[in-house]
């Protein structure tokens, strides 16, 4: 199985996790002629050698109209809703942990976008709709985790740095060349945060930034080794999209070695991120709980409302087996699947939903195909496609909404569109 580790023993940002991976691809000049030919106005590519703490690997240099983004002692990328006034308070001469991810050089224009005008920018990029597909997806998750941030709605959050033309390189360069590698498992060290604080146009903030803490529920991190920033709400969004599972480096034949450097020195420590692809043979690719429980004297309907309910809270799965419980009475064996970092959170919920005292759980490896998305072309309009590889196997599935709606839209019967969509396969 072809498996990818990403080491983030320094945090991760945008433009370094691009140069690891651009390491690994086969075809590098072709990947930077892509890049450079997407059409985003001013925006250059290049790769160019570094090295960081003894170890050499690529610095990937973004520029815009020639020029490349300073950083910055927070090195990462808030967004800003209209109430916040965007200064420029932030000290020239800090430590500067990443690179380019945002724009504060005052000989640039500085770039305010809404969510949907950066979708509406990665729609119009000459790449596979499965790579758009991803980068939208990485952008939604970062308006996700600002709006919590600030306690505004999704739709006023305003991309600053994060906005700009050199991160939308960085997140599609990134989706671009995990396309390209097409790992089947993809896996992530526990994330180095950094500590102490950065200051922003909001203020001064703890490490991780709150957009940054939101990304990463969930996920193993840890800090207090480093002061200043280390992963940026770019870099987690990317971790957080493509990772299957985060932990220790599973046993696997490494192939090769992707080595993705920053510009700042610390002392005594590399500033990269490593990414390691190579076969990973006959173990699970990812891990489960299983949570289950005896219910008796719950109603069908009730039952069938704590079921959805679960899934609402983030249950991968919930099913339930008719049986018979003590005392001959009938009953139900309710079993919910999820994450492992849920299981806590799905455990108390099946307490809360029920009426059982108490449940059972097991952890279990699991086997699953990475997902992935494209898209086929019918009379009617576009159809959104699901897709899941690994193993040997390839799948590709409508989604039965985007079907449903065209054949809603233009008074066909389910069955027509879908015989369409099974000739484009």
């Amino acid at each position: 199985m072809k498996t990818l580790y990403i080491e983030c023993h320094m945090g991760a940002a945008g433009d370094m996790l691009l140069a690891a991976l651009y390491e690994l691809l086969e075809d590098k000049q072709g990947f930077l002629d892509t890049m450079n030919g997407l059409g985003l106005p001013g925006v250059r590519v290049e790769a160019e050698r570094g090295a960081s703490g003894g170890i050499a690997g690529t610095h990937m240099r973004v520029s815009v109209h020639g020029l490349e983004e300073l950083e910055h002692e927070h090195g990462h990328e808030h967004s800003h809703d209209h109430e916040h006034p965007h200064d420029h308070e932030h000290p020239h001469g800090h430590e500067h942990p990443h690179d380019h991810e945002h724009p504060h050089d005052h000989q640039h224009p500085h770039h305010h976008a809404t969510p949907g005008q950066i979708g509406g920018l990665i729609d119009t990029l000459p790449l596979p709709e499965e790579v758009r597909a991803n980068a939208r997806g990485v952008y939604d998750a970062i308006a996700r985790a600002e709006a919590k941030a600030h306690g505004c709605p999704v739709g006023e959050v305003h991309y600053h740095e994060v906005g700009a033309l050199d991160a939308v390189a960085d997140v599609t360069g990134v989706c671009y060349a995990m396309y390209l590698l097409r790992p089947d498992r993809v896996v992530v060290s526990p994330v180095h945060v950094g500590s102490g604080t950065v200051r922003c146009a909001h203020g001064i903030m703890p490490v991780p930034a709150p957009a940054t803490a939101n990304l990463l529920a969930g996920v193993p991190v840890y800090g207090g080794e480093v002061m200043g920033e280390l992963c940026t709400p770019t870099g987690a969004a990317l971790l957080t999209h493509f990772a299957q599972s985060f932990g220790p480096m599973p046993s696997m034949a490494a192939g090769a070695v992707g080595c993705g450097v920053g510009s700042k020195v610390f002392a005594g420590r590399a500033n990269c991120v490593r990414a390691f692809l190579g076969e990973e043979e006959g173990e699970a690719n990812g891990r489960i709980s299983e949570l289950v429980c005896n219910i008796d004297d719950m109603t069908p309907e009730a039952l069938a409302f704590a079921a959805a309910r679960l899934l609402e809270l983030g249950a991968l799965d919930v099913y339930t087996i008719p049986g018979t419980m003590k005392k001959g009475r009938s009953g139900h064996l309710l079993t919910v699947l999820c994450e492992v970092e849920k299981e806590g959170e799905l455990a108390r919920a099946v307490l809360a939903q029920t009426t059982t005292n108490g449940l059972r759980v097991r952890r279990c490896g699991k086997y699953f195909l990475t997902p992935g998305a494209r898209t086929a072309e019918t009379p009617w309009g576009t159809v959104q496609m699901k897709t899941a590889s690994g193993f040997g196997v390839n799948r590709v599935t409508p989604e039965y909404e985007s079907v449903a709606a065209l054949a809603r839209a233009n008074g066909l019967p389910i069955q027509t569109v879908l015989h369409e969509v099974n000739k484009s396969l």
